[in-house]
């Protein structure tokens, strides 16, 4: 696979993951009412959340930025 279209397969894999990444954090606060819990609740939810979608995304990244393969033939 060239690296155009690795780029551009994990740039729509990035688009996807972060938008359902963001409804399933907003789906998990309302059902966990993160904000009747108080305010040191919400902000700890809510700064673990804004945190936890880095780590996927960085491989989606470094997936994206390795170089083609090299074939012999």
């Amino acid at each position: 696979m060239n690296s155009r279209t690795r780029k551009l397969i994990g740039t729509m894999a990035l688009l996807v993951f972060v938008i359902v990444y963001c409804m399933l954090v907003m789906g998990v606060a309302i059902v966990m009412q993160v904000n009747n819990a108080g305010s040191a609740a919400e902000l700890a939810y809510y700064v673990l959340a804004g945190l936890l979608w880095v780590p996927p995304a960085a491989c989606i990244v470094w997936w994206m930025q390795k170089p083609p393969r090299v074939t012999n033939s």
